[in-house]
């Protein structure tokens, strides 16, 4: 109990600093652009750390562990994917969508790639925000499930309730302050983020060494101990089924490719040219510390409680990293660095609320309105609140009433096909082949969402391969096909 009380002091400690500090920021935001933008003025390193704590959500502090605990080594490949898809994001397209954003003025992902193609612009919000948006329930709704899921080890109570109080912590201050506000309190996560990932693993090597009594006392024991496939990077698979592990991991990497608006805005909105210089090493040195640390906290996880099927198991994978922090650390510093999962996931909840309001408002609502498209300034901010709010309230219901059996992993990996695989696609055309054009852009989004649906939901997913890069691979052919039988429309 007296521990607990720690842990809860802490943590009130912490959140209450973040809101503030979100509230504080918000305060400058006077227009619309500054509410979806930041009015494009934001130094390189604070768009850097912005990006990887939006970036590394729930799925990577209690996702990507969990699978390492049950998986061993296979999810290496997870990791792999994910890195040289930031990495390579950073290297080849951050300046490039920071430049193109600030050529063609626009605000928003969507209206990026409508004004980047003015001849399908109306079709191309239209479908793109539309997409985002109801993909982006379940993204945030992965969120607040993840804050659930940390605040039931913590306390002990309902995940239900504990989705209530994450929500309850995202939702005001980015209500206020929006982007701005989002982007600064993101900073505060990251930092903690990373120490959690440094922290964690350093300590737990050697808590697992010295403690008696433990399932193993190293990583590579443990993984031994739990059997071939822990220690395979195949997970004991062969022939075909080794190709699809190997992809199915690595698949992650084409979601980077700038088809995750949450992240591709954190480019846009870099100051100049520099500034986006020193995002990128900023970027890519946390992204390879984080995942290193990441793998390891579940690996640790399987030493002290034993792999999934032994007495003393964890009940739920995703689970480990707090668990392994309340084991190795004393209940104060646990507090402090298991915030870094609470941070995790009100860092990419809050952005991914902040953009699907502004795809929802500027690219569908206020197009569809003379009297929306007309509101003064005052009247615009205050549309843009009322949007958000209403979208946290239907993305917390969501959560609410489908996550008591919903891994954060798969929620995310959805999102990542759907999104991620079909906008890849869109970017990397938009940026790298002048005749890809407006039309073909409709075709390409169409094609890619349904083509997710329809493979998901008819059990492909699991029977054959990974729709992350089903979806873009086909989606990438079927762009360039497109782009090669319609002919350019007329501007207007």
């Amino acid at each position: 109990m007296e521990s607990q009380t720690t842990i809860l002091v802490v943590m009130l400690i912490y959140i209450s600093l973040l809101m503030l500090w979100g509230i504080f920021q918000g305060r400058s935001v006077k227009t619309s652009d500054d509410y979806a933008i930041a009015g494009r003025s934001l130094p390189g390193w604070v768009a850097a750390l912005s990006e990887r704590a939006t970036g590394e959500s729930s799925w990577a502090l209690l996702g990507l562990p969990g699978a390492a605990y049950a998986m061993g080594l296979t999810e290496i490949w997870t990791a792999v994917g994910c890195v040289a898809g930031i990495v390579t994001a950073w290297w080849l397209l951050a300046w490039r969508l920071r430049h193109k954003a600030d050529e063609v003025n626009a605000t928003t992902f969507t209206s990026f790639i409508a004004k980047s193609h003015p001849e399908s612009a109306r079709w191309i919000r239209i479908v793109s925000s539309s997409s985002i948006v109801f993909f982006f329930f379940f993204y945030v709704g992965a969120q607040f499930l993840g804050g659930g899921k940390t605040l039931n080890v913590l306390f002990d109570i309902n995940p239900k309730l504990g989705l209530l109080i994450t929500a309850m912590v995202i939702i005001p201050y980015t209500i206020y302050g929006g982007f701005k506000s989002v982007v600064y309190t993101d900073v505060v996560q990251a930092l903690v983020m990373i120490i959690a990932l440094i922290a964690g693993p350093i300590v737990g090597i050697i808590y697992i060494a010295e403690t008696p009594g433990l399932y193993a006392h190293s990583i590579g024991s443990a993984l031994h101990m739990a059997g071939p496939s822990f220690t395979s990077l195949t997970g004991a698979a062969s022939g075909f089924s080794l190709g699809v592990v190997i992809v199915g991991g690595f698949s992650w990497f084409f979601g980077y490719l700038g088809g995750q608006p949450q992240l591709s805005t954190r480019f846009m909105a870099i100051r100049d040219a520099k500034q986006a210089k020193r995002a990128r090493n900023v970027g890519v040195l946390w992204t390879l510390i984080a995942y290193l640390g990441a793998l390891s906290i579940g690996w640790i996880g399987i030493a002290i409680f034993g792999p999934e099927g032994t007495a003393t198991a964890l009940t739920d994978r995703e689970f480990v990293m707090p668990k392994v922090l309340l084991e190795i650390f004393p209940p104060a510093i646990a507090a402090l660095l298991i915030t870094g999962a609470v941070a995790a996931m009100i860092s990419t909840a809050d952005s991914l609320l902040i953009l699907s309001s502004t795809e929802l408002s500027e690219n569908l609502l206020k197009p569809s309105s003379k009297k929306l498209s007309s509101l003064g300034t005052g009247k615009n901010l205050l549309f843009s609140r009322i949007i958000t709010a209403l979208l946290a309230v239907v993305a917390l219901a969501l959560a609410y009433y489908t996550g008591d059996q919903t891994y954060i992993f798969t929620l995310v990996s959805y999102v990542w096909a759907g999104i991620g695989g079909t906008f890849s696609v869109v970017i990397l055309l938009t940026l790298f082949w002048k005749r890809y054009h407006g039309k073909t852009v409709v075709v390409t989004i169409v094609y890619g969402i349904l083509f997710t649906i329809i493979w998901i939901n008819t059990g492909m997913e699991e029977k054959i391969i990974t729709s992350r890069i089903m979806t873009f691979a086909t989606t990438l052919v079927v762009a360039v096909l497109a782009t090669l039988i319609f002919k350019r429309g007329k501007e207007g």
